[in-house]
C-alpha cells in the first residue's frame, strides 16, 4: 500500500482513498475523507495522518518565509464580506417602499446587500470602505432609542406644549415644555427654535413607540442646572 501526498487531485481519480487534512503547526483543525473501498485499518490511517503532518509543517514553513506573522489588517483593496443583525421590525425601514431605500444604499456604497427574514444582513463590497459605509447607513436607519441614554438631536418642530427633537434619522421624540429646563418656561421659543441642536435624554418609550425626551435631565447629567432665565415681563397695555 502506498500513501501519496500531493495537491494535484490525481489520487482522487486513481487511488482508493482521498484524505484531506487541514491544520496549523499546533494540530489538526479539520479532515475529510472519500474512499472507494469498504474501509481502512488503523495503521493506514495513522500513516496518512503522520504523512499529512509532515507535509503540512513543510508548507507552513515555506509560507512563514514569505510572511512570518499574519497581517493585523487586510488590504483596503481586498473584498470584504460581513454580517450584521437588525431588529426584524426594522427590516421594512431598510428596504423602503418598493425597495427604494436599499437600492439607494447599494447605489451610494457599491455594496451588495441581502436581508433575511430573521434580521440578518449580509453585506459584501469590493472595498472595506463600501462595507463600512453601508453598515453606517443601515445602523442609522435601524437604531432604536435606549431609555436612559443621551443623544444630540435636532429640533424639528415647535409646538405650544413642547418640541419634537430628531435624535437620529427618522426617529424623533417629544420634549415637553416642563422638561426643557428646571425653571419655569413660559414659551418653548424662549429656549429652542427649529434647527437647533440640543442634548436630550430618553426618559421613556411607550408601547406605541412614542419617545419622551428631557433636555432638563440631559443638562443635569452634564453638570448644568438646566435653569432657563425668565423672559422679561411685558407691560400690560
Amino acid at each position: 500500500i502506498a500513501i501519496l501526498s500531493d495537491i494535484l487531485g490525481d489520487e482522487d481519480h486513481l487511488g482508493d482513498m482521498d484524505f484531506k487534512v487541514c491544520g496549523t503547526g499546533k494540530g489538526i483543525t479539520s479532515i475529510q475523507m472519500d474512499i472507494k473501498i469498504t474501509g481502512v485499518d488503523k495503521q493506514i490511517l495513522t500513516d496518512a495522518l503522520n504523512q499529512a503532518r509532515e507535509g503540512r509543517l513543510h508548507i507552513l514553513g515555506e509560507m512563514a518565509k514569505a510572511l512570518a506573522t499574519p497581517r493585523a489588517d487586510i488590504s483596503k483593496y481586498a473584498p470584504k464580506i460581513t454580517t450584521i443583525r437588525i431588529p426584524v421590525s426594522r427590516i421594512k425601514d431598510v428596504i423602503g417602499p418598493g425597495g427604494k431605500v436599499i437600492k439607494d444604499i447599494i447605489a451610494r456604497t457599491g455594496a451588495s446587500i441581502d436581508i433575511e427574514d430573521d434580521g440578518s444582513v449580509a453585506i459584501a463590497s469590493p472595498s472595506s470602505e463600501g462595507v463600512e459605509q453601508a453598515i453606517k447607513m443601515i445602523r442609522a436607519l435601524t437604531q432604536e432609542a435606549e431609555v436612559g441614554k443621551t443623544y444630540l438631536g435636532t429640533v424639528r418642530r415647535i409646538m405650544e406644549f413642547g418640541a419634537f427633537v430628531e435624535i437620529f434619522p427618522g426617529t424623533d421624540g417629544l420634549v415637553h415644555i416642563s422638561d426643557l429646563a428646571s425653571g419655569r418656561v413660559q414659551k418653548v421659543e424662549d429656549v429652542l427654535k427649529e434647527g437647533d441642536e440640543v442634548m436630550v435624554k430618553v426618559v421613556s418609550v411607550d408601547r406605541s413607540g412614542k419617545i419622551r425626551l428631557s433636555r432638563k435631565e440631559a443638562l443635569a447629567e452634564q453638570g448644568g442646572d438646566g435653569k432657563q432665565a425668565a423672559p422679561p415681563s411685558v407691560p400690560k397695555a
